[in-house]
């Protein structure tokens, strides 16, 4: 101990302790910067490789359920001349549900997944595998009766209807908020800001700066190289970690507010123009067998709440620029992304000005002529449904494409930062011990 104290009041003995602590402090620094960054970059990598995906995988899953409600509810009103292509949509939509929701519970359960948020997809996934055959089933069901021209038919289709907008529908909203919630908290880690290396690292210059400034009032030297070396390659760690995270924080925030919100509008909007599309067909189908609390047609009533939610409550032949459509255009950050979306809206407002005409015929009594105009050829509101479907796929196209590129050249500001700081962390250690080295060799 008394050897210990007579080091420390002795020149030699505070320089070997005032190295010591330099090169603690610099590799401190070094190794913060590198857990820190490691994680960012890990969360950065999931918000573009998984839970983005997945967000948009769960948004196909609830698409592929609607389509296929309507699609079903579409082949029935058809009867007997049901295409083969009516029948393969619906098939194709079952299987695409299926197959996304295998793909989801594989990665629910994957090592680091988030708890709550995987175990709430998981439950939802359970669920979903769960009902789907019911509702299946309850559509052969409808189906098969349909085909024998027997009324229970109708019964049945409106009841698989029911199983769909009470449970699998809301199942399949869950898990599309669970997997929103995972891309919310993966895109939160990756653009939080290095507290604790940041704070390391001013630490560790501040000391380098007040050695030199010693070495400087004791020898009256200007510089030392090791110092002045371990200074510099602090420095630049620190520089290059607030530089990659500001540009990281930049493109995954862009990617995050403009193209993940705007896809997820998009993909409201679909399945707002998907339900509207359900109701009108079921309004045939039901033929006023299901009524509201005031005695209204119940689908007809939800067809037009859907299409108020969808492009805003215009008239007959009007589609607003407010709903989901609305904001959908106000999202899109360039030409190419609101293109599609002005040709849905257009499509809206004939959509409506058909159905208006179906309408008018059916409550004359003329139901072969509504049903013409509900799944007819190109003068249908079929054809119009079709039309504002196609416009927002290219839509979503476009925009998972905006979202892609900027997240990816987030992500990509980390690049060999954590490589980097670990190096040059190292070299700034080296340096500052050989830099009290040459000092201490003066005593010698």
């Amino acid at each position: 101990m008394d050897q210990l104290r007579a080091a420390a009041t002795t020149e030699p003995g505070r320089l070997r302790a005032i190295g010591a602590v330099l090169a603690l402090l610099v590799v401190v620094f070094g190794a913060t910067a590198v857990w820190q960054v490691t994680d960012r970059a890990r969360a950065a990598d999931d918000v573009v490789l998984r839970s983005q995906p997945l967000t948009a995988d769960a948004a196909s899953v609830y698409r592929s359920l609607a389509d296929a409600d309507t699609t079903a509810a579409g082949g029935f009103l058809a009867g007997g001349t049901e295409s083969a292509a009516t029948r393969e949509r619906y098939e194709a939509d079952l299987a695409m549900a299926s197959r996304l929701l295998v793909r989801a519970a594989a990665n629910a359960q994957v090592p680091g997944a988030e708890g709550g948020a995987a175990d709430r997809a998981g439950t939802q996934i359970a669920r979903l595998n769960a009902l789907l055959p019911r509702y299946t089933g309850l559509v052969e069901t409808a189906r098969t009766n349909n085909r024998q021209g027997l009324p229970l038919g109708g019964a049945y289709l409106r009841y698989a209807n029911g199983q769909m907008r009470t449970e699998l529908l809301p199942a399949a909203q869950s898990l599309y908020d669970a997997e929103r919630q995972r891309l919310t908290a993966d895109h939160e880690r990756a653009t939080a800001w290095p507290w604790f290396a940041l704070a390391a690292g001013v630490l560790a210059i501040g000391a380098l700066g007040w050695a030199q400034r010693r070495h400087y009032r004791r020898t009256h030297r200007v510089f030392n190289r090791g110092l002045l070396a371990a200074t510099v390659a602090s420095v630049a760690v620190l520089l290059w970690l607030v530089a990659a995270h500001t540009v990281a924080r930049a493109g995954l925030s862009d990617a995050y507010a403009h193209g993940a919100r705007s896809l997820q509008v998009l993909n409201t909007a679909r399945i707002d123009a998907l339900r509207a599309r359900a109701d009108e067909n079921l309004t045939l189908v039901a033929r006023g067998a299901v009524l509201t609390a005031d005695q209204k047609d119940f689908y007809e009533v939800d067809f037009q709440a859907k299409m108020g939610h969808l492009a805003g409550p215009g008239g007959r032949g009007s589609a607003d620029v407010s709903g989901e459509l609305g904001k959908a255009l106000a999202l899109a950050g360039d030409e190419a992304g609101r293109r599609p979306v002005r040709d849905a809206l257009a499509a809206v407002g004939q959509w409506r000005a058909r159905h208006a005409d179906a309408r008018s015929a059916d409550d004359k009594g003329d139901y072969d002529r509504a049903l013409a105009k509900v799944i007819g050829g190109d003068g249908s509101t079929g054809a119009s449904f079709d039309r504002v479907d196609t416009g927002l796929g290219r839509a979503l196209v476009h925009e998972q494409a905006r979202f892609r590129s900027a997240a990816d050249g987030g992500r990509a500001a980390f690049g060999l930062l954590a490589v980097g700081a670990a190096v040059l962390a190292v070299l700034a250690a080296a340096a500052a011990v050989l830099g009290i080295g040459r000092r201490l060799s003066e005593y010698r």
